[in-house]
């Protein structure tokens, strides 16, 4: 990659769009990577979702699954760091995508608005659904109390309101969250890593930790089982294009914001990687059906190999975690809706840009949580709900991503990079990049398991539907007038809206 500095820190900006930053540039390089290591929390997103690979792939998924994913990833997020140093503004990628776009811009940058809104929307049900499922095991584990579906909603609810109001009307708190949550996640998942790996008086052998494979998807094919188990990865590595969404308020945009992309996806993958051996070094294979059918495998990893006390302070690092994340998933869910309403691409846009208080979006905060809150329904009925949430977040935020970067590939020399690029490299990582998320993607919408019933349906197609129904729609009728990535907020809004993003 080139650090071509020939331009000063963010002055390309009013040349290179039409959209003026009117923030106080006040996040610092560190702030700007901490949202979105905060978002990829590869503590949370480890810890939470290994009920997917232990039965769909095994250890053997687990380890080269992550390594392989996390090599994709960053294919992507190299790709979205040069756009993003191009183009350093709040919209991020669907106002890149109506830049990049030769034609039909509108269409594209609406269609990439709608998938971000939608796969932040599944980013902020599945974690705030991943907490209430740890305090789940933790009330499990101290009182020997079951909790009903019915309760872990009420639990999910519970959480969900608390993000909402502290991202409402606690800005400074949930700004200093923000920054603890990389401490935490490094410090706390040394301690994870520390306990699983000292502590026990048994490991799996290496044999098992990186060869023994297992499929209880109920589909024959041991690769299309390996694809479902790759969800595990896909999950934790989303939400880095946090970065991009808070470059307007980020000191020296166009080179701190494409660092802070690189940055997190590489701290998390190392890290999670690290995480991910012990924890697959901790899976005894005589005890492993039961931990892969536990509502909670991590719990039960941790009780099998901790016992009670050292099971419920590792259930508080992972919880801690998740909550640290669902605030920095409802802080982003809520800028890109005030993003995209101010530029009139959404119903009620006039009401979603309102700024209220302390220059808080709360309306926008409002609507990602009610609908976040919808989205976690089917969980009452449906025990693979949350898989379904994750594919919805996967598919949502990467089919997003992957708009701008194929428009970015398609224009090849004509595209004008910032500061921070990759030269010749550019265009081949593009083609790597947008073939992965194709692949995926797909592989995502795909049933998880079968029979295929009421209680195991992957819902996230359907969803998925509902969301480019209403993208297209909102297209061929109000949005040719008003849906374009090119309107400006009046220098009150924005000036209003930074006092809520430190």
């Amino acid at each position: 990659m080139k650090d071509d500095r020939r331009c000063g820190p963010d002055k390309t900006i009013s040349r290179s769009s039409t959209a003026r930053s009117e923030l106080w540039r006040r996040m610092s390089a560190f702030g700007n990577f901490a949202i979105s290591a905060s978002i990829i929390n590869y503590v949370a997103g480890v810890s939470n979702s290994l009920q997917v690979p232990m039965n769909a792939g095994g250890p053997r998924l687990m380890v080269f699954g992550w390594i392989g994913v996390g090599a994709m990833v960053m294919l992507v997020g190299l790709s979205m760091a040069e756009i993003a140093s191009a183009y350093p503004v709040a919209g991020a990628g669907y106002y890149w995508a109506d830049k990049l776009a030769r034609k039909h811009g509108k269409f594209y940058s609406g269609l990439a608005g709608w998938l971000n809104f939608f796969g932040l929307l599944g980013g902020i049900a599945a974690t705030d659904m991943a907490v209430s499922s740890f305090i789940g095991a933790t009330v499990a584990l101290q009182w020997g109390y079951v909790l009903s579906p019915w309760q872990l909603f009420a639990v999910y609810a519970g959480v969900l309101a608390s993000h909402a109001l502290l991202v409402a009307f606690a800005p400074r708190a949930v700004d200093l969250m923000h920054k603890v949550s990389v401490f935490w996640l490094v410090f706390g998942g040394a301690a994870i890593i520390a306990a699983l790996t000292l502590v026990p008086r048994r490991h799996a052998d290496a044999g098992f930790a990186f060869t023994h494979f297992v499929n209880s998807t109920g589909f024959h094919s041991g690769l299309y089982a390996s694809g479902v188990g790759l969800l595990f990865a896909a999950w934790t590595f989303t939400g880095f294009d946090a970065s991009a969404h808070v470059s307007e308020e980020t000191e020296d945009a166009q080179m701190s914001a494409p660092r802070g992309i690189v940055r997190a996806i590489g701290f998390s993958w190392i890290l999670g990687l690290v995480l991910t051996l012990a924890f697959a070094f901790s899976m005894i294979p005589a005890r492993y059906a039961s931990e892969a059918s536990a509502p909670v495998p991590a719990a039960q990893i941790f009780l099998d190999q901790l016992g009670a006390t050292g099971a419920k302070l590792l259930l508080l690092v992972v919880t801690g975690a998740l909550y640290f994340c669902g605030a920095a998933n409802v802080t982003a869910g809520s800028r890109q809706t005030f993003a995209f309403s101010r530029d009139r691409a959404m119903p009620f846009s006039t009401w979603l840009r309102t700024v209220k208080g302390k220059g808080i979006p709360r309306n926008a905060v409002l609507l990602v949580c009610t609908v976040a809150l919808l989205l976690g329904l089917p969980s009452l009925w449906n025990s693979w709900a949350f898989q379904a949430v994750v594919s919805i977040n996967v598919i949502g935020l990467f089919s997003s991503y992957g708009i701008p970067i194929a428009l970015r590939l398609k224009l090849g020399r004509r595209f004008a990079p910032g500061p921070w690029h990759l030269g010749r490299a550019g265009r081949g990582v593009a083609l790597a990049a947008t073939a992965w998320i194709t692949l995926s993607c797909t592989v995502f919408l795909l049933p998880q398991t079968r029979p295929i019933t009421m209680h195991n349906f992957n819902y996230s197609p359907v969803a998925l539907g509902i969301v480019l129904l209403i993208a297209v729609g909102w297209w061929l009728w109000p949005g040719r007038k008003y849906g374009s990535a090119r309107n400006e907020s009046t220098a009150s809004e924005m000036a209003a809206i930074q006092q809520d993003i430190a």
